[in-house]
């Protein structure tokens, strides 16, 4: 009988081949005979009847309006209800961003909202060892009375410091800011983020225009998109609006528009795969095919003249007021990045690479675009400076088509933190993790902060995790993971059961995304200024609390000039606050009707008047799940735009060259680069530049993980039934498989199928063998998302984490994580 009932289930099952069949079958005899139509209302009818498919009762039919925040994308999402349960995720088509796109993870939400296997569902105590996921249910109260004990206990002792959290909500969203404002009312200066592309972004554009701002792109107006990396169609930017814009340059009837999609990677991905072109480059060397192709414009002239000769410095050689001469990029990419000299850098052919240039810059409305995969981790911070110098090159910085250089939504600010002698005393204490001394323009080094631990594992009394999976989703071999056992006291605030809530002596457990109101301060790369505020659409199912409410409650439990610097009754109150902002700034619209689509409105000047009255009204609005947005892209303006000492944008970087001065005979330039880990010596330091990565002979090949559109890499956990969707050969019960160019195979003797073991100096997996054509020789690709030790049978032990075999080294200049150049060796198992 089980027999059989094994062959009947594998019949039925839901995976990607069934579904496959199912669809093919439908389309060839959908016009033959109605006999598919017969058997699928057979089976509806059957399914309803097994005992283990939850029915939702029979009622009301309503829909919510809210947003998803499963990542910084921020794409609109209307949720169905019968009743008081939800029952499906669909995309919104009354918001701009994403209208009426979504993708598989968004879409998937409820069943992390009604898996109580991977939830907490009350504050928790740990009673087993760390990491064993054995808890006991206490109170709220005594919950928060073991955190208030703790903290007065380190105040009282005159060590604030030895408090520190680690925050992985979006840097600009309230509850980021609520928590640092925590930290450092408390006296702590060890406010630690989940580094990703906006971080490396960010330190690129502090280099080169002046100002710390966010990445954007203007791609719905573009006529040629180069990608180095990013995946488009893979979960990159805002999943939802991408996929709609894919649409947009693939619509060959809409206006007859011709766009052209090249994608540089070393692997055929799925956005490779579709894109016009794709340019397999060795992993790693982005940043000197990016100055190879400056290499081109330059040498024959195809660059935006007026911008190279009004608005940007640094570009043809200079005098300094010592008049010392000093190199140009012009000079640097002549000499040093020609397409022969790339060429035998990155693989890519010479003659390649020059029409790739000419095509580049021969484009009405070129972009090019950072952010590996789906932008969830930082990057090479050289590459980024280097692509951002091809968008100067050609004249693309805040214009139609181009690179956004955004200014923030203009969000009202707080008071001023209340300090004591006891906070003020803390922050002189200086920061664990060296952000802003050895790596200058970094203001957070969760990798330095696990390093100093190691050293002085005195230095954390008691850590903090908010909205952050630190111990599944760092790139560094373990090493916070080990961090974390010399840390006395940790509390987690994660409604999931994580990872790294695992390792946590305390859990104070928060809404989850459905259960709870948030702000989405502008989707992820967003050309115009918008600001969301997701609603919750059903009541918390268990007994959980908003995190907001609870930093705010232990701050007034603290009392003194804490309590006086958290003046609000409750998270939206302080939410509130900040909203008020926005009602100020002028005028903006709260409502999309779903017609004339955003971005065909930016190219001409916005005329417009606010669609809300009084500030009641307004946030009356928000508070439902609206929106507030401002159609309108400040293009042009390059006499004012630039912030840096030079007031222009900056190929020679001068405010990195201030930062590492040196020290007359004691220290010199270069040797204080070198402690920011920077190679490169004179004046090319100051310039995008190509550091390559050291080669060991004991690991001959390299590791590169890359993320899948319907699989969680981030701090959430995956929804189970996407389990359906993976492929044979990415997951197979357990083992998950790293794909290997058959050539690469060949020199191991490998077949399909076979099992090996991953070696890297800091650790070991073992995965089975997928032979792929589209894998770059001498590469093992393996794909992040795999290798829990936390949640339910669905994903603990579904197979390997690639971030512990990434070694916790540093991308030159920023400090922070190095994902790419990890050495690795394979070896039958």
């Amino acid at each position: 009988m089980e027999s059989k009932d094994k062959k009947l289930t594998d019949r039925i099952a839901l995976n990607r081949r069934n579904f496959i069949k199912l669809l093919v079958g439908g389309a060839v005899g959908i016009n033959l005979t109605p006999l598919p139509w017969k058997l699928t209302d057979d089976v509806a009818i059957w399914t309803q009847n097994w005992p283990w498919v939850p029915v939702p009762p029979v009622g009301e039919v309503t829909l919510e309006s809210t947003f998803c925040t499963l990542c910084p994308g921020g794409c609109g999402i209307e949720v169905r209800k019968v009743e008081e349960r939800a029952v499906k995720i669909e995309g919104r088509t009354d918001y701009p961003v994403n209208p009426g796109g979504i993708c598989p993870l968004g879409a998937g939400g409820l069943q992390l909202l009604y898996n109580e296997n991977i939830r907490f569902t009350s504050p928790m105590k740990r009673v087993g060892s760390r990491g064993s996921g054995d808890f006991v249910p206490i109170s709220w109260d005594e919950a928060l009375r073991e955190v208030l004990d703790r903290i007065r206990d380190l105040r009282k002792n005159g060590r604030p410091e030895a408090l520190a959290a680690v925050n992985g909500y979006p840097r600009e969203s309230t509850m980021a800011h609520l928590v640092e404002r925590f930290i450092r009312s408390v006296g702590s200066p060890n406010y630690l983020r989940i580094p990703d592309a906006d971080d490396t972004c960010r330190i690129a554009n502090r280099l080169m225009t002046g100002s710390s701002r966010s990445m954007a792109y203007d791609l719905e107006n573009s006529d040629f998109v180069l990608s180095f990396g990013c995946g488009l169609i893979e979960g990159w930017g805002a999943p939802g609006r991408m996929i709609h814009a894919w649409g947009i340059w693939h619509d060959r009837e809409a206006g007859n528009r011709k766009v052209k999609v090249v994608q540089v990677e070393s692997k055929a991905s799925l956005t490779a795969s579709k894109a016009d072109q794709w340019v397999a480059v060795r992993p790693g060397t982005e940043t000197a095919l990016a100055l190879g192709l400056a290499h081109v414009m330059v040498k024959k002239g195809l660059y935006h003249r007026d911008f190279i000769d009004h608005y940007a410095f640094g570009f043809e050689d200079w005098l300094d007021d010592d008049g010392t001469r000093h190199q140009g990029f012009k000079t640097l990419v002549l000499h040093k990045y020609t397409p022969e000299k790339v060429s035998a850098i990155t693989g890519v052919d010479a003659g390649r690479i020059v029409a790739l240039a000419e095509d580049f810059a021969r484009a009405k409305k070129p972009v090019a675009l950072f952010g590996k995969g789906k932008g969830d981790v930082n990057g090479n911070l050289l590459e980024c400076m280097a692509v951002q110098a091809l968008n100067a090159l050609a004249g693309r910085i805040n214009r139609p088509g181009g690179v956004i250089l955004q200014d923030p939504v203009p969000l009202g600010g707080w008071p001023e933190i209340e300090a004591d002698a006891v906070t003020e005393a803390g922050w002189a204490k200086g920061r664990l993790d060296q952000a802003g001394e050895r790596y200058p323009f970094t203001d957070s080094l969760i990798n330095g902060f696990s390093e100093a631990l190691l050293q002085d594992p005195s230095a954390v009394d008691m850590l903090l995790v908010f909205g952050a999976n630190p111990v599944f989703t760092l790139p560094d071999g373990g090493l916070f993971r080990r961090a974390l056992e010399k840390i006395p006291f940790i509390v987690s605030f994660s409604p999931f059961r994580d990872d790294t809530a695992l390792m946590a002596d305390l859990i104070l457990p928060d809404h989850s995304p459905l259960e709870k109101v948030e702000d989405i301060p502008r989707p992820r790369g967003l050309q115009y200024p918008l600001y969301g505020v997701a609603k919750p659409v059903v009541k918390p199912l268990y007994d959980t609390r908003h995190s907001g409410d609870v930093v705010i409650e232990l701050a007034r439990r603290l009392g003194g000039k804490m309590k006086d610097s958290f003046p609000w009754k409750n998270f939206e109150e302080a939410l509130q606050a900040r909203v008020r902002g926005l009602y100020e700034s002028g005028p903006g619209l709260t409502r999309y009707d779903g017609g004339k689509p955003v971005w065909k409105s930016l190219t001409r000047p916005a005329i417009y008047k606010a669609d809300y009255g009084s500030f009641q009204d307004f946030w009356k609005g928000l508070r439902k799940g609206g929106f507030w947005y401002r159609p309108s892209v400040r293009y042009g303006g390059w006499a004012d735009l630039f912030k840096t000492p030079s007031g222009k944008f900056e190929f020679y970087c001068t405010s990195l060259q201030e930062a590492f001065p040196g020290n007359g005979g004691k220290t010199s330039i270069e040797e204080t680069l070198k402690s920011a880990d920077v190679t490169s010596t004179g004046d090319e330091a100051f310039m995008p530049h190509f550091e390559s990565a050291e080669v060991s002979g004991d690991y001959p090949l390299l590791l590169v993980p890359y993320e899948l559109i319907n699989l969680s890499s981030g701090p959430w956990p995956n929804p189970h039934f996407l389990n359906k969707t993976l492929f044979d050969y990415q997951l197979s019960e357990n083992e998950s498989f790293a794909e290997i160019h058959p050539g690469t195979a060949s020199t191991y003797h490998l077949k399909e199928g076979d099992r090996i073991y991953v070696d890297s100096p800091a650790g070991r997996v073992r995965v089975r063998v997928h032979l792929f054509e589209g894998a770059m020789p001498g590469v093992v690709f393996l794909p992040l998302g795999f290798g829990h030790h936390a949640y339910d049978e669905y994903q603990k032990g579904k197979g390997v984490n690639p971030n512990d075999l990434i070694s916790p080294r540093r991308d030159p200049l920023s400090g922070l994580p190095a994902w790419w150049n990890t050495r690795v060796k394979i070896s039958r198992a």
